[in-house]
């Protein structure tokens, strides 16, 4: 039996992890976990790649958890290359409204006219899966975002 071609889109930078399995461009199957990344994303991909046959992967590159961010990539990375899966990227506001990010203690990334700052006491905004997933939105430029604060 011949699986399914989708399109996987990854919002990683937070908690819940948020997995959204797309058709056609249209969501068919949400996921949504709370945990580390190192942890549930394996065990989510193996799942899918049982599944459905993976086109590409659409992840939201940054800002937001470092760590996240770094597993997500190099995790995402390999299947590029392992599975010739297409990797393809977003900043984090793309899926969140262009609302705050949690950055670190009361510090939220936020996104004006292309520039991410940190400000303190924003108010942040909600991650949500498009319903339409609309691959020209995304780019091939899929290497981490870090904002790092000055030291």
């Amino acid at each position: 039996m011949q699986k399914r071609l989708v399109d996987i889109v990854a919002v990683v930078i937070s908690n819940p992890l948020l997995i959204g399995v797309y058709e056609n461009g249209k969501l068919i199957e949400k996921i949504q976990t709370q945990g580390m990344t190192s942890d549930i994303l394996p065990s989510i991909f193996d799942t899918l790649l049982q599944k459905y046959e993976i086109n590409s992967i659409i992840y939201s590159k940054g800002p937001g958890s470092y760590m996240s961010i770094k597993l997500a990539f190099v995790f995402f990375k390999t299947l590029e290359i392992v599975k010739n899966i297409k990797l393809l990227a977003a900043d984090g506001f793309y899926f969140n409204q262009n609302r705050p990010i949690k950055a670190v203690g009361n510090s939220y990334f936020v996104k004006k006219e292309g520039i991410i700052t940190l400000k303190k006491d924003e108010k942040e905004g909600e991650f949500y899966l498009p319903e339409k997933l609309k691959l020209e939105d995304f780019d091939e430029d899929n290497e981490p975002l870090y904002i790092l604060k000055a030291v």
